[in-house]
């Protein structure tokens, strides 16, 4: 009986990520005309677009991924002043949407922006330099969700047996922290290149003359409605999430890291703890600076031209329907985080299971595939696939589209953290006979709280911000407050625009602070347990 109701959970999950994830991708595929390809293919901005997305990701990707890893460090290996705040504000820049990144970094460093007037230098952000800035913003604190995450499955063991063999810590970093992070290191390069390479929202902003695949997308499917061009480059964007599927099966093989036996003890010095307060806090400064700047626009008549104390623009955007487009993004955003939450930790535990190695492998891959499909090819997708359904023009499509948007990440982090428990405890389960899916519920959930935590507002706050994923979906009535920013953008009603980033930030923050305290304190429970 508990096999069965083990093997139907499994399949019930594996239909239902077919239907929704492959389905809708065949069906776009299937519209794709062999002689749109061949012109695009051959077409003299084709090379140089796809250059510049190489380039610019590859480097950001670089930057982002090196930027995690020291704040993660940062957190779990030194007394950094603060700490507990610094591990909400490290997350600030996935509180607002991509598009208001790219926003953020015009008004302060733009041509006519505030630090470029103030301070009298100019970065030259339009073009290369404001891509790579805009995509380390944008993807930074994922990685670091997910690296900061496997900090806390090292067993301290290992460091008092190195400390004895007379290690230092250089070596200890390299002998035993790199190992150990292998595979989230992996992990959270391939994501961190797939979340730039399919990013349209900063380039659109920043990029200048310098196109990228996916700002073409978009302005062929927006602009000019040619699905099938739309549909051909988000094949190509796809490419990165196969290859990243290839890598990460060879580095299934290395062993996983036992449960762990006894907690780090941070042992750094004064020395270490001072510098590594200075340069998380100065990292924050530079988080914060775009928020300060949209609350600076929110409040002035007409920027740059009349900085007069006004609240009209909040009138105007209040009259526009702001309060009910925010009150439609929360429940979307609650009812995609709780199935989200549950569908991606279910599916790591089935990948991750031995009994399902052949046809985990599968369901990794599904799981994985999301995180490659840019937003518009995935709204794109579920107009054509499911515009005869009965739920289409419902917040349920939308809370549809938006958990597999956001499936790959949440996935990520509990497939991780699976890999990291102690590989003998499926062994011992079936020795005393208990079942797989008792032991997910008491086992498995309570020792991966934090994790399961993280995930639902990773969720929640990437559903509040998305635009893409949802801008062919919504209609007049399930309209998110997202979808406010490029429609006042695109009237140059760049104040109204500010305020209503301001007001998701304020959202997600709040909702970041509640299970923050939710969080540490059931934890704290299980700790006196």
């Amino acid at each position: 009986m508990k096999t069965k109701l083990y093997r139907s959970s499994y399949w019930i999950l594996f239909i239902t990520l077919w239907i929704v994830i492959l389905f809708p991708l065949f069906y776009l595929i299937s519209n794709i005309h062999l002689s749109d390809f061949v012109e695009l293919v051959k077409a003299p901005q084709f090379a140089p677009m796809l250059a510049h997305s190489f380039f610019t990701t590859t480097l950001a990707t670089i930057c982002s991924i090196s930027l995690a890893f020291l704040l993660a460090w940062c957190m779990n290996r030194t007394k950094v002043k603060g700490k507990k705040w610094c591990l909400i504000l490290f997350t600030l820049p996935m509180l607002i949407p991509s598009i208001s990144h790219g926003q953020g970094l015009v008004l302060l460093f733009g041509d006519n922006g505030i630090l470029t007037n103030l301070l009298g230098i100019n970065i030259h952000l339009y073009g290369y330099v404001g891509i790579v800035l805009g995509g380390i913003l944008y993807s930074f604190p994922a990685a670091f969700l997910l690296l900061n995450d496997a900090f806390l499955y090292e067993d301290y063991t290992t460091y008092e047996v190195s400390e004895v063999l007379g290690l230092s810590k250089w070596k200890q970093l390299l002998v035993i922290t790199y190992p150990n992070m292998k595979k989230a290191l992996i992990s959270a390069t391939f994501m961190v290149f797939t979340m730039i390479f399919t990013d349209y929202g900063v380039p659109l902003m920043v990029g200048g003359k310098v196109l990228t695949l996916p700002t073409y997308m978009y302005r062929e499917v927006i602009g000019l409605l040619d699905f099938s061009k739309g549909a051909i480059i988000g094949v190509i964007l796809l490419l990165p999430a196969v290859f990243a599927f290839i890598v990460d099966l060879k580095n299934q093989k290395t062993s996983s890291l036992s449960t762990v036996q006894k907690k780090y003890q941070i042992q750094s010095s004064r020395k270490t703890n001072t510098w590594a307060t200075i340069g998380c806090w100065s990292v924050i400064v530079f988080l914060i600076l775009p928020l300060l700047a949209f609350v600076l626009l929110s409040v002035v008549k007409q920027y740059p031209v009349d900085f007069s104390i006004s609240f009209q623009n909040i009138e105007k955007s209040l009259r526009m329907g702001l309060g009910e487009y925010a009150l439609n993004a929360v429940i979307i955003a609650l009812w995609s985080a709780l199935i989200g939450t549950w569908m991606s930790y279910a599916s790591a535990f089935f990948t991750t299971m031995k009994k399902n190695k052949g046809s985990g492998a599968i369901l990794h891959f599904i799981s994985m595939l999301s995180l490659a499909i840019p937003g518009l090819v995935l709204g794109l997708s579920y107009v054509i696939a499911f515009k005869s359904s009965w739920f289409y023009g419902t917040i349920i499509i939308l809370v549809m589209v938006n958990v597999v948007h956001f499936f790959s990440s949440p996935y990520l982090l509990a497939y991780n953290s699976f890999l990291n428990m102690n590989d003998k405890l499926e062994d011992v389960a079936k020795t005393l006979g208990i079942s797989q899916l008792r032991m997910m519920f008491s086992v498995y959930v309570p020792c991966m709280k934090s994790t399961i935590y993280e995930m639902f507002t990773y969720l929640f706050v990437n559903c509040m911000v998305t635009i893409s994923a949802v801008s062919f979906l919504a209609n007049f009535h399930t309209m998110p407050i997202a979808l406010m920013i490029p429609q006042l953008d695109g009237q140059s009603f760049i104040e109204a625009t500010a305020f209503v980033s301001l007001v998701i930030f304020v959202i997600n923050l709040c909702m970041k602070m509640i299970m923050t305290w939710i969080k540490q304190k059931d934890c704290s429970n299980l700790e006196k347990v």
